[in-house]
């Protein structure tokens, strides 16, 4: 283990030690909880709205999040370097449960768009932070595998979010299932009192303009950001395209919409065991071999899903689908922490501020993309596949380019040394 920084002293939870994963986890996990828990209720909201049965616009819960989220990282980012870590979660963590209680409130989808875009920018904070804590204690291959340790604990919410859904929709109204993401804010931002503050206060930035101008230009011009920065989204655009469409292409082209938290957990679980193989394989084949070996599974498992979706009018056999729907995913799953971690390998002087421009940049415009992708379902999955197969193939292009330029940066740095 490479530390990079030493922590404060502080009574509570060390970083590295299980606790810290789980505390990391669930700090990420929000943004899951606010999604996954939401889409069995996409009936209920429509009913309660006045919507038609089959109106897509309710996917927008899930576009308007995301956008939130991107749009809130880069301030969370620049607060995170210059106050710390353990401000910036709590006060995410607030404004995530105040925004989440909020939407309970709303009478039209137009307000609840609004309060979910608040909502997902209180998430912003939680995110950030947890990536630079990662980063101010861990480097390279060993960043990597605590990150798909934090991930593969995180993925466990989406496996059994579904399903706590449909539970509380027995049991109470939909409004219930927001109150509850609120809660659950309240409760991680209580355990953050016990973390350490991982950025010593000499090491801080000053809030400036100008001083935000720097850090964002030493995050953009480092060699193979934008490469990564890239692949990440059109990655990320991906994800969201299955994400926001999961519940219709179920119900609707399929005909299992009361399968569907078994489904959907069951896909999640599958994207946990691909984090856990991910934490395992990555100190011992190397960040770059392993990324490039994902890569290529994942464009094998995505040209399955198209060729199935093409031969089959779009609509194939149930158990030909969720294959290769999971085997696309697990790929996708694994590629998202090493490609972050790749592209965070040269930004310890500017931890906070890289991870919020990924994650940024990353969360809007692959909504923005997951977006055109759900626009154009047509009671079919072949969008979806679409979507995966050419996302992936320039993801792919892009991420060869930004790891040749991080090798050369290096190989003349060590030149010149």
């Amino acid at each position: 283990m490479e530390a990079t920084t030493e922590p404060r002293r502080h009574r509570g939870i060390a970083p590295g030690s299980f606790q810290f994963i789980v505390l990391m986890s669930m700090g990420m996990a929000v943004t899951a909880l606010s999604i996954d828990a939401v889409l069995p209720a996409y009936g209920h909201i429509r009913d309660s709205l006045g919507m038609a049965a089959d109106d897509s616009a309710v996917t927008g819960l899930v576009t308007f999040y995301f956008m939130g989220s991107g749009v809130g990282l880069i301030p969370a980012g620049l607060l995170a370097d210059r106050y710390g870590r353990r401000p910036v979660m709590w006060g995410g963590l607030m404004l995530f449960a105040l925004a989440a209680a909020a939407t309970a409130f709303m009478p039209t989808l137009s307000a609840m768009l609004v309060t979910r875009f608040a909502w997902g920018m209180g998430s912003a904070g939680p995110r950030v932070a947890a990536l630079a804590m990662v980063r101010d204690v861990y480097e390279g291959e060993e960043m990597a595998r605590m990150m798909s340790l934090i991930m593969a604990a995180f993925i466990l919410v989406p496996t059994i979010a579904p399903s706590l859904g449909s539970a509380i929709l027995v049991v109470g109204p939909w409004q219930w299932i927001v109150w509850f993401c609120a809660l659950f804010g309240v409760v991680v931002a209580l355990g953050v009192f016990r973390l350490p503050e991982t950025l010593p206060v000499e090491h801080r930035r000053p809030l400036d303009l100008s001083e935000m101008k720097t850090s964002m230009s030493l995050a953009i011009r480092e060699p193979g950001m934008v490469g990564y920065l890239i692949a990440f989204t059109l990655l990320t655009g991906a994800f969201m395209s299955y994400l926001a469409s999961s519940q219709l292409v179920i119900d609707k082209v399929f005909g299992l919409d009361r399968w569907f938290p078994l489904i959907f957990g069951a896909i999640a679980i599958t994207m946990g065991a691909g984090m856990v193989f991910n934490s395992w394989a990555v100190e011992r084949v190397g960040l770059d071999r392993l990324t490039g070996w994902a890569m290529m599974i994942y464009l094998i498992m995505a040209g399955a899903l198209l060729a199935i979706a093409l031969v089959n009018d779009g609509v194939p056999p149930f158990w030909l689908f969720l294959p290769a729907i999971a085997g696309t995913l697990l790929f996708l799953q694994m590629l998202g922490p090493n490609i972050n971690s790749a592209a965070m390998r040269p930004m310890a002087a500017v931890a906070g501020t890289a991870a919020a421009l990924l994650g940024m940049v990353s969360s809007v415009f692959g909504a923005l993309l997951g977006g055109v992708v759900d626009h154009e379902f047509n009671a079919t999955i072949t969008p979806i596949a679409i979507g995966m197969m050419v996302y992936g193939l320039v993801a792919a292009v892009s991420w060869r380019w930004a790891t040749r330029s991080q090798l050369m940066a290096r190989q003349a740095k060590q030149a010149s040394a």
